[in-house]
């Protein structure tokens, strides 16, 4: 009996620990934010009731998607990812998981999550989404290697899941969704370039082309981030002026925008680790609370109700 406990025991140990290291291998907590940008395109593109059985179907396909696609990343990047510090022990390089599973996870993965979304969801969901994955992995992916202008084309992949959500719920594009994706464009610049100085020693290592890595200096760096953060200053007020949220969001979005361009001129002055830590702490203080009072504060407001089955 207590051979058959420890047994089981293992077992279980053994299950959880590859639990994890999938979790890790699709990066969960990346997949979870580009849900919650979905869900604040879908509710903000809502022309009325909440329909939460669409929203759980849309989250489910850009879920399984998502991790398909950071999946097949983890897979093209395994060596990249051995050379550096920060990823050196993620699972495909660690050994954790064997590359051709990783790769074939994430190919069943991502066609399950487009398959779902096309038949299920919303044809233009599934072609956006489809977009997102073609954009990231045979774009932004290689172009690390080549050039800094893929920071321009990973953010264009990163801008469009809340149009995935606006889609899903209105079945039609609209001005309102190139404003959220705008949004989200410009926030990733700055975002990226403060991860990119925090570790640019490990991304050098690996030979990656970013600006931090190519502008050791920080001039070209500091006025990227000064430009980008200004322009989502002033785009970040657009939700108001065309009439999709209120004067409380007005108020807010130039509150944190005036902040967040305060710590990406604080960057451009300094242009230290410290301040990169700073800009990137702000960052991700900026975006949800942006994102989560354009939701309360939309107009007109969507009254909550589970339609019936």
């Amino acid at each position: 009996m207590e051979l058959q406990t420890a047994t089981l025991g293992m077992v279980r140990a053994s299950v959880c620990q590859r639990l994890l290291d999938y979790l890790e291998l699709v990066k969960a907590r990346l997949v979870a934010m580009i849900l919650v940008v979905t869900m604040v395109g879908f509710y903000m593109g809502l022309p009325g009731v909440l329909d939460w059985w669409r929203l759980l179907h849309l989250l489910l396909g850009v879920a399984l998607a998502g991790a398909g696609a950071l999946a097949l990343n983890a897979y093209m990047e395994r060596d990249l990812d051995a050379l550096m510090t920060r990823t050196q022990t993620r699972p495909v390089p660690e050994g954790r998981i064997q590359p051709l599973a990783a790769l074939r996870f994430g190919i069943i993965t991502t066609l399950c999550g487009l398959l779902y979304l096309l038949v299920v969801v919303e044809p233009w969901s599934a072609v956006l989404t489809g977009a997102i994955v073609g954009s990231y992995l045979f774009g932004y992916t290689p172009l690390k290697m080549k050039t800094s202008l893929c920071s321009l084309v990973g953010a264009v992949s990163g801008a469009l899941p809340p149009v995935v959500g606006w889609v899903a719920a209105r079945g039609t594009f609209g001005t309102e969704a190139w404003v959220l994706f705008a949004m989200l464009f410009l926030w990733q610049i700055p975002h990226s370039l403060a991860i990119a100085r925090l570790y640019r020693d490990d991304f050098a290592r690996a030979g990656f082309r970013i600006l931090p890595v190519i502008d050791p200096e920080g001039s070209s760096t500091g006025r990227h981030v000064v430009t980008y953060c200004l322009a989502l200053l002033v785009v970040g007020l657009l939700p108001t002026l065309i009439g999709l949220a209120g004067l409380v969001y007005f108020i807010a979005a130039l509150v944190l925008g005036l902040g967040f361009l305060g710590f990406g001129i604080d960057l451009a002055r300094a242009y230290t680790v410290a301040a990169a830590r700073r800009l990137l702490f702000a960052s991700l203080v900026y975006l949800p609370l942006t994102f989560l009072l354009m939701a309360l504060d939309k107009v007109p407001p969507v009254w909550h109700k589970v339609p019936p089955l």
